[in-house]
């Protein structure tokens, strides 16, 4: 009896531990943000701490310090280097994107004498939040990128009035002065190459005094500039815009106007708005395209929730915790990013996106063309945002003129065009001929039709490139007697051991892709009938990939793979990914020589090889290898110096890609990657959950896009499919399978169809 009374009192006392536990861990989920980013101290280092915005043409890095805050900050068109073309260009002439400046606030918070400080970048809202306790005020800096009206905000506000003392200051990294009237900063600057570029930052007081000053610090002068002293006031509104007389335009030499006319517009009409209009604006801007997928991998642990992401991430790596709701922050995250660095009526994003703090960045933070910039633009279709692959698009448009001009010095007298490895704004082309490359941004302009289904965009934009870099390889490729067609001078990338040669798998396969998609548009369109069967005979006539002596899909003609071989680069797998000429479904052998060529290649590389490797898993329909690479890839790593082999790969505190160092392909090649583990539309039909891993066992996706126009909406349980809701946007016929099940249809435009797990139609 008396043990009986003791359990009794042993499950009494366990319950209200827990209870107390749960009621704990509880107190924190009102606040609990799944799609936030939060830490619980400035950053320091810029690359692997500092949190990004952006609105497209602008991009900013912020600390979130409370003595000295620091807001770096770019524009994706300031570039060094030449314009046009010389008879021999070189990395220095072909120039680097550059940074543009920083705004510093001196507030002189010790952070050491700070309590409840929060550092956040909630991506729900593409808002940056840092509030914090400094002598019995609450302070709080919230800080925004408009898209609509190209600027970005900064508010700080208090709980007392008369808060803020400090100073304002704002640098340009290229030594141009810095002027100061009615409490606005200018800089103004000439990058010697014609560009020539301004940044205006607009100080804004409630109550106090706002005077001009010479920042100092400890005694000495922080920066050789002028600044505004805060005096007393009550809040501060900091307003910048930026921009250069970059014109995307050959024929206008890529020179426009001065930007002074278009950055005061800019500030003036910002200041008029009002900071929450101006937030009102951002918020309805950004979340029309962030709003439209969400993403349900699972709940993750009360205990973790209640971490920093630093800590949650430590966590994932070292004590291989499950944290789902980490696992879809990254997805979308990667949504975030895309948004905040690509918008219509600007550049693409380069290899950092558009946040750069360096004058002489990483492989000139260029359009790296053999993978890289390609990689930015996978996800912009399945992750429903179209909107974001059209500056790309604008990109490859406005290089056909110059790059044709540049492949003929190169190539004598063929028609169409290719480039080089690395490229800037204008199509200067530097470093080793990479001559699928254009054929490999012609893919882009096609997917963005199939996905869109915009015939007068497919006439006009896209079916023209198509066929001119079709023509580029019909006077290029050569045909052997037996009448196999094959490059001439191909490589595989990066693989430098290796001399050109002919027939490389890389090269065979991105063509074969080219002509398939050009034969479609010509189907498309209803026209061009005779090119389209000429198209088709050099199709049969390419050499196809093939299997090698140990299995292996070959990345030569010759059978020289080295199953010892861990390079970064497996481009001779484009054909399973992004590309479509090999499947399990249609060619199981070479699907299985695709298996065999990655196991060889192994799971450890570089952030973005690493997310390319997702891709191709998913393709191979296993999802716990693919989920395996995308925890490799959640591997919160400090390193920032370019190392290959087992390198840094994986991801900083901010959640950026590391390649090291940073570059944004990784984390817009994983965004892709979970898109094809749930869902595949490459083969003619709707694939579902083809790759669904077993750590997401429940879960709901909604919004993503299927080729033809359709969006996607799913749940499942017990690793099962459970619903799905089929939305046609255009009307096409429609071909779902799941689990050896089919549903086949005709649909109608703006209609949904809500099936079963057993692809059954149900009831309205």
């Amino acid at each position: 009896m008396k043990n009986i009374f003791t359990l009794k009192l042993f499950w009494l006392f366990t319950v209200m531990c827990v209870t107390t536990i749960n009621s704990a861990y509880a107190q924190t989920s009102p606040d609990y943000n799944p799609l936030s980013l939060w830490y619980e101290q400035p950053a320091e280092i810029w690359m692997t701490e500092a949190l990004p915005i952006g609105n497209g043409p602008m991009g900013a890095m912020l600390f979130g310090g409370t003595d000295i805050e620091r807001i770096q900050f770019n524009e994706i068109s300031l570039w060094s280097g030449d314009r046009m073309a010389r008879e021999d260009v070189t990395e220095e002439n072909m120039g680097a994107h550059q940074a543009f400046g920083d705004v510093f606030i001196r507030l002189g918070h010790d952070f050491s004498k700070v309590t409840n400080y929060k550092r956040e970048l909630d991506i729900s809202k593409a808002v940056h939040r840092v509030e914090y306790d400094y002598e019995g005020i609450h302070y709080v800096q919230r800080a925004f990128a408009n898209h609509p009206s190209n600027v970005i905000v900064v508010e700080l506000t208090a709980d007392k009035p008369k808060a803020f003392n400090g100073d304002v200051w704002l640098t340009d990294m290229h030594g141009a002065d810095i002027t100061i009237n009615k409490n606005r900063f200018y800089s103004v600057g000439d990058m010697k190459n014609g560009y020539e570029y301004e940044a205006q930052l607009q100080v804004l007081t409630t109550g106090g005094e706002i005077k001009s000053s010479k920042p100092e610090f400890a005694g000495r002068t922080l920066m050789p500039t002028l600044g505004l002293r805060l005096i007393k006031c009550d809040a501060v509104t900091l307003i910048l815009s930026a921009g250069t007389n970059f014109k995307q335009d050959f024929k206008s030499e890529w020179l426009g106007e001065h930007p002074h006319a278009k950055v005061t517009k800019n500030v003036d009409e910002a200041i008029t708005k009002g900071v929450n209009t101006l937030f009102t604006e951002h918020l309805a801007d950004y979340q029309n395209l962030f709003g439209r997928v969400d993403l349900n991998l699972g709940k993750t642990a009360d205990n973790l929730r209640a971490k920093s992401t630093l800590h949650r991430l430590r966590d994932y790596t070292t004590a291989k915790s499950t944290d789902p709701e980490l696992e879809a922050l990254f997805y979308q995250f990667g949504r975030y990013l895309l948004i905040s660095c690509s918008r219509p009526n600007s550049l693409p994003a380069n290899l950092q996106g558009v946040w750069n703090n360096s004058n002489r960045p990483a492989w000139a933070g260029d359009y790296h063309s053999n993978i890289n910039l390609e990689m930015n633009y996978w996800p912009a279709e399945t992750s429903n945002l179209a909107e974001c692959h059209v500056p790309f698009i604008d990109y490859v448009t406005s290089l056909r003129e110059v790059s044709a001009l540049n492949t003929q010095k190169e190539y004598g007298d063929v028609r169409g065009w290719t480039i080089q490895t690395m490229n800037n704004p204008t199509g200067i082309s530097f470093w080793k001929w990479n001559l699928p490359g254009s054929a490999w941004y012609a893919q882009h302009l096609w997917e963005h039709y199939a996905f869109g289904q915009d015939k007068a965009y497919l006439r006009e934009t896209a079916y023209p490139v198509l066929k001119e870099v079709c023509q580029f390889w019909e006077d290029h490729l050569i045909r052997r007697p037996d009448g196999t067609l094959v490059t001439p001078d191909g490589w595989s990338p990066e693989q430098y051991k290796y001399e050109p040669e002919e027939g490389v798998t890389y090269d065979q396969e991105i063509i074969y892709d080219l002509f398939t998609n050009t034969i479609e548009a010509a189907n498309e369109l209803g026209h061009d009938e005779a090119y389209k069967k000429k198209l088709m005979k050099m199709r049969d006539d390419l050499l196809k990939p093939a299997i090698g002596r140990w299995g292996q899909l070959k990345e030569w003609e010759i059978d020289k793979d080295d199953p010892e071989d861990h390079h970064r680069h497996v481009s001779h797998l484009f054909a399973l990914y992004p590309g479509r000429q090999i499947s399990v479904a249609q060619t199981p052998e070479l699907a299985e020589a695709a298996r065999v060529s990655l196991n060889a290649r192994g799971d450890e590389s570089t952030g973005w090889s690493r997310a390319w490797k997702i891709n191709f898993w998913a393709r191979l329909a296993d999802g716990d290898r693919a989920y395996k690479l995308l925890r490799s890839l959640i591997n919160l790593v400090d390193e920032t110096k370019t190392i290959y082999g087992k390198s840094g790969g994986g991801v900083y505190s901010n959640l950026l890609d590391s390649h090291p160092p940073f570059q944004i392909d990784g984390n817009l090649g994983a965004t892709a990657g979970y898109g094809e583990m749930l869902m595949q539309s490459h083969a003619d039909q709707i694939q579902l959950l083809p790759a669904l891993p077993s750590a997401w066992p429940d879960g709901s996706v909604k919004g993503i896009r299927a080729r033809g126009g359709f969006e996607i909406d799913m749940t499942w349980k017990n690793n099962k499919l459970t619903q799905v809701v089929i939305h046609s946007e255009f009307g096409l016929p429609c071909k779902v399978t799941y689990n050896g099940k089919t549903w086949e249809s005709n649909t109608k435009a703006g209609t949904s169809y809500t099936l079963n797990t057993k692809l059954k139609l149900q009831s309205k």
